[in-house]
């Protein structure tokens, strides 16, 4: 239903209040740049509840959400079992700076769908995981080189900021002021989908690679598939190197496909970076990978990483109760089968209206450019009419609709979001992209 037919009216008051006061306490008035609109314009909504696949702002409006808090809620907001499951547990302590079952529980789940994940070592975010695991691989292979990709979002990490996604993508940036020269001096960064680029570089510099770290499917420029074989091939040349293949599938696992990227691609990455789903909303992240790689992190080796709240026990439970439906039978199936839906009737809609559009979709994820041709590369996807996404946003949202803020970010569709919510969707679609076309 719109904000007419519920009969809330239109307007942002609260949101506008709390947000001018968030511009006195926090920095551009929110805790993360992606929740910003700076993309798009107009003023952040605070969100009060939510519940399946709608969220409610403080000015009352209820919203179809394709955030989903930037992927975490497959099943949808507060599912009964990861709201059960977090109860359970708060009731009996809420953490304990010492081991817990849990963390073995999360572990098992997780090796399951992932066996290149012999081992798992449990923190609090997904810069974390990746910082951590850079620091893994450069300890395991004497070497100081990580070769990243154009668009590729890694998290905040200083020597992970060159020409990185997400919210650098989104403000423009090219890295961060703040980071000395030094820290990305290890770090080379080459175009996504450049096979010639990475195999020339490997010739010259082979030797000095320690790792190579990408998304399999890239979500953090908006989603961009990898070329058949790319991936593949890049597991070849870091194999011949002596180079270790890093995963980065903090958006892509349980996303792309329920065993990640690198299933749904047919590789297997030396190490693997895991965020989001398997925290069940709740703050997390993970590394694991090869065993003789992992038994060097601290206390079993010399590589130190530790976390007060790592391995916390209610994300332990939340995330076992998200990864324990997953794998029952047809669950994720059916929400890539939704996803695909919304894609292909986004693809209708926009040819209706006459506009030239790419709908790229992998399992759960899929975004929208305005753009005649394929989007392939950081390139390809800043070309887009990012104009034309403002009107398409803004439209969306006063219809009821709520997008990532910005056209460099995925779209994520959960189990809540039925077949009733989708009809909903195109026809606010229809609507929309006759006003990108003005």
């Amino acid at each position: 239903m719109t904000a007419t037919e519920t009969g809330v009216k239109s307007s942002t008051r609260n949101s506008e209040r709390l947000f001018a006061e968030a511009l006195e306490l926090l920095p551009g008035g929110v805790d993360s740049p992606a929740r910003a609109f700076k993309a798009v314009g107009g003023t952040p909504r605070f969100i009060e509840s939510g519940r399946g696949a709608f969220i409610t702002d403080v000015d009352g409006r209820q919203y179809v959400d394709y955030v989903l808090s930037f992927g975490p809620h497959i099943l949808g907001h507060a599912p009964d079992e990861v709201v059960d499951a977090i109860r359970a547990v708060a009731a009996r302590g809420v953490s304990f700076g010492a081991p817990v079952e849990g963390e073995l529980v999360l572990a098992r789940d997780i090796r399951a769908a992932m066996p290149s994940m012999e081992m798992v070592r449990f923190v609090n975010s997904g810069t974390e995981a990746v910082m951590s695991a850079l620091r893994l691989a450069r300890a395991f292979t004497g070497r100081d080189v990580v070769v990243k990709f154009e668009g590729h979002y890694h998290g905040h990490a200083d020597q992970m900021l060159a020409r990185a996604g997400s919210g650098v993508a989104t403000l423009g940036l090219p890295d961060s002021p703040g980071v000395p020269a030094s820290a990305a001096a290890h770090t080379i960064t080459v175009p996504f989908n450049d096979l010639d680029a990475v195999t020339r570089l490997f010739r010259t510099r082979g030797d000095q690679i320690a790792a190579v770290i990408l998304e399999g499917v890239s979500g953090n420029m908006g989603v961009v598939p990898s070329m058949p074989g790319f991936v593949r091939e890049l597991r070849a040349l870091t194999e011949r190197a002596g180079a270790l293949l890093i995963m980065d599938e903090v958006m892509t696992g349980f996303r792309a496909h329920h065993g990640g990227a690198q299933a749904l691609l047919g590789v297997t990455p030396d190490l693997t970076t895991l965020g989001k789903v398997i925290g069940g909303g709740l703050p997390v992240g993970a590394y694991g990978g090869r065993r003789d790689i992992m038994s060097l992190v601290a206390p079993a080796g010399p590589v130190y990483q530790a976390g007060t709240m790592s391995g916390n026990p209610l994300t332990m439970a939340a995330g076992h109760a998200v990864l324990a439906a997953l794998r029952e039978p047809g669950r994720w199936d059916r929400i890539a089968a939704t996803t695909a839906t919304l894609a292909e009737g986004l693809r209708e809609s926009a040819t209706r209206a006459g506009i030239a559009v790419q709908v790229p979709q992998v399992g759960t994820m899929l975004s929208v450019f305005f753009s005649p041709t394929p989007v392939v590369d950081l390139a390809s996807a800043t070309r887009s009419a990012t104009e034309s996404f403002k009107k398409f946003f803004h439209a969306m949202l006063d219809d009821g609709i709520y997008l990532p803020p910005s056209p460099f970010e995925s779209w994520f569709v959960s189990e809540a979001h039925d077949a009733a919510v989708i009809e909903r969707t195109l026809r606010a679609a229809d609507r929309a992209f006759a006003t990108a076309r003005m």
